[in-house]
């Protein structure tokens, strides 16, 4: 009879086994392309071992809000990233637990999932989305908790567990799943339905005023910018590259170099994209900046000189690309034509 037993287990294991698998089958999420970027840019960064799902995003969203990953169940992640703002927050430092303030201007979140390096933050510290979920619970400048206490609380939540199991199988409320869980919520967030969008998809018409400004950004001998932001074949407006923009002489925040440890890398910042900049504001990885104007008139004479001055910033010795007030003018009335006023709208990214 004993001879019997041991096939009669595994018999037994193998369809516990496939019973779990067969509970575990959550919705494959279908990210939409916009046909902008389809004509010029290539498909965003899926991780392999974090696929979208229905599930997982909602999931996500659910956490995005939840201010449950605090300390004091004040703030959650959409506090500093609120998508009205373009999920930004306004303030020329993010607030955290106890009015803790940071030291870095909120970076706005959208189109994360065409950054190709998959290195955010102002300095690049975070090497992927999911490890950028990670460092605000524990962030005493911001959700100033710790892992051992989200999952308690989370776990001891009438929803949540449930939740989980949907999105990620039985038995997986950690800190991976709830990282990837928001990761997944932020790699849907996308922006690409700008008036200057339209425009080159041929449904609208740019003014005169605009069509120069865009001129003026694309114009070597004028702004310049292109270089940095991108420009008709760049739809992110962004190169999501690091560099030293002219800001300071003398760095009072290394940026990349305090990550790199390499002398050459201080003063350097990632490149904001230019979309949606009227909700953005202020600007720079500091927050100096309160107007689009006072950002022009930075470029245009306020240039700095340092060691690490980025190649691309030719006229930092004669302080800037000396703009005419007109330039100026047309220059701000092009980077308004890249507001996208159904993204800071749409009812998916809200609460």
């Amino acid at each position: 009879m004993k001879k019997f037993l041991f096939p009669f287990i595994l018999l037994c294991y193998s369809c516990s086994s496939d019973s779990n698998m067969e509970e575990y089958s959550p919705t494959p999420y279908q990210l939409q392309i916009p046909e902008i970027f389809k004509r010029t840019i290539i498909n965003p960064v899926i991780p392999k071992d974090n696929p979208l799902s229905v599930e997982g995003v909602r999931l996500g969203k659910k956490l995005f809000f939840e201010k449950l990953l605090s300390e004091d169940n004040s703030i959650s992640c959409a506090s500093c990233h609120t998508p009205k703002n373009a999920f930004t927050d306004q303030n020329r430092f993010s607030t955290g637990v106890d009015n803790s303030m940071g030291t870095r201007n909120s970076m706005p979140l959208f189109n994360l999932a065409w950054n190709y390096d998959e290195r955010f933050a102002w300095d690049g510290k975070e090497i992927s989305l999911e490890r950028q979920a990670k460092e605000p619970v524990n962030n005493p400048h911001e959700m100033n908790s710790s892992w051992s206490e989200v999952l308690k609380k989370l776990e001891n939540h009438p929803e949540y567990p449930s939740l989980f199991e949907e999105a990620f199988g039985k038995n997986k409320l950690t800190q991976e799943s709830i990282t990837k869980a928001i990761a997944q919520f932020e790699r849907t967030l996308i922006s690409a339905d700008s008036k200057f969008d339209r425009y080159l998809l041929g449904t609208t018409t740019l003014s005169q005023e605009e069509l120069n400004g865009f001129s003026v950004f694309i114009s070597e001998d004028k702004g310049d910018c292109f270089h940095c932001h991108g420009g008709k074949n760049n739809p992110l407006w962004t190169d999501n590259e690091f560099r030293n923009n002219g800001l300071d002489a003398v760095f009072s925040d290394l940026g990349l170099g305090n990550v790199t440890g390499d002398p050459n890398d201080n003063g350097k910042f990632r490149t904001p994209s230019l979309r949606n900049l009227i909700f953005t504001a202020p600007y720079m990885h500091d927050g100096r900046f309160e107007t689009i104007e006072e950002v022009i008139n930075f470029y245009s004479e306020g240039l700095k000189k340092s060691s690490t001055i980025d190649p691309l910033m030719k006229n930092v010795n004669k302080g800037g690309a000396n703009l005419s007030g007109q330039d100026k003018s047309d220059l701000k009335a092009f980077l308004l034509t890249l507001t996208d006023n159904n993204f800071v709208n749409n009812p998916d990214f809200r609460e």
